[in-house]
């Protein structure tokens, strides 16, 4: 590559994005000399390779403030950059509104990644007007399912590339053999797992309320790892259906998969999605999968139901109805499992990461 690169992603938080910048970035930084992170969050600084330049914040005040401080923060880290250095090519994971428009100010190339589905965030119709004279000026769009792309494209009138989430299977296997003592699953009762942020897009009070309905019916277990601001939320519903023997909380797990492992099934419950990793995770476990239809993502992974079972979003009962299914149909569900986990090899690390090497590098004359 001729240009440096530069990465922008403001925070750094447990979910499915920042496990494919780490992956990303550390692939890049073998093939790369110059890499540069702005970021708020220099406490990673020890996950990324050693030859990635780190731009944070000399205080570390800001690691707690909200999202959009956070984004400020880091704009302003980019424009001082971008004020003395212009011999980059940037690369936005996060506040892409923001990153297009001062990369464009400054002349500068810019490739943006986006990582959640419109349907989750482009009903405000001046936000749409706004979204799509600005998506439009970055060099290139790449997002992470064809689901994606056909939406955004239809939506903004773009030309985004598909790219899907890389999964190091090897990784995921390796993770999932740590030793684990965790009694609250149990071979009597049917052992469900959801692992994601708690927040309104993930949904997770709809597996809760599905718990709630079949608790008497069914022996079953339900465990949902993740933090965020619905947690409270979700917390105070267990206690006040008197869930606490069927249902765990947990806060972010930095190893989740040893838990996906002991468990029978994964739940995804989300409103909407992008290319969801921990149901790629999940195959590659082997485990039987339940999820929503929701845009973008789960339809590609699960092969329209071929390789796992869907049901209606925002629809606990029919949730239910298919847990109750699920507890008496095991072994036909298993032959879904098998289907998805033979043909993970549409995510394969090598493959994906250097499909996103060679947009960059084409960008970077």
């Amino acid at each position: 590559m001729k240009k440096k690169l530069l990465i922008f992603i403001p925070h750094i938080g447990g979910g499915g994005v920042e496990k494919n910048f780490f992956l990303l970035s550390n692939y890049l930084s073998k093939k790369i000399k110059s890499i540069t992170v702005i970021t708020i969050n220099k406490e990673f600084k020890k996950d990324l390779d050693k030859r990635i330049n780190l731009i944070t914040p000399k205080s570390n005040r800001w690691k707690n403030s909200g999202i959009y401080i956070k984004y400020i923060i880091c704009i302003g880290l980019l424009f001082k950059t971008l004020l003395f250095d212009r011999q980059y090519l940037i690369f936005s994971f996060q506040a892409n509104w923001y990153a297009i428009i001062l990369s464009k100010l400054f002349n500068v190339k810019i490739v943006s990644r986006s990582n959640t589905a419109p349907e989750g965030w482009s009903n405000n119709n001046l936000k749409k007007i706004l979204y799509k004279l600005v998506i439009n000026l970055a060099d290139a769009v790449i997002v992470n399912s064809y689901e994606f792309k056909k939406s955004l494209n239809k939506t903004f009138n773009t030309n985004s590339i598909c790219i899907y989430n890389p999964i190091n299977k090897k990784e995921v296997l390796k993770q999932s053999k740590v030793y684990l003592k965790f009694k609250f699953f149990n071979n009597k009762s049917l052992n469900l797992i959801n692992v994601g942020r708690c927040t309104g897009q993930k949904n997770q009070i709809l597996i809760l309320k599905a718990v709630k309905h079949l608790k008497k019916k069914i022996p079953i277990k339900l465990l949902i790892a993740g933090r965020g601001k619905e947690f409270p939320k979700l917390n105070d519903f267990i206690k006040k259906n008197n869930l606490s023997k069927y249902v765990k909380l947990f806060d972010f797990l930095p190893n989740p998969h040893r838990f996906i492992k002991k468990a029978d099934a994964f739940v995804l419950s989300s409103n909407y999605e992008g290319l969801p990793n921990v149901l790629l995770e999940a195959q590659c476990l082997k485990k039987i999968i339940l999820s929503t239809k929701c845009p973008t993502g789960p339809k590609e992974i699960l092969m329209n139901g071929k390789a796992g079972t869907f049901f209606k979003m925002n629809n606990y009962k029919d949730l239910a109805k298919k847990i109750d299914y699920l507890k008496k149909n095991k072994a036909i569900l298993k032959k879904k499992t098998l289907i998805g986990y033979n043909n993970l090899n549409r995510f394969d690390q090598e493959t994906n990461l250097n499909k996103y090497y060679l947009i960059l590098k084409k960008y970077s004359a």
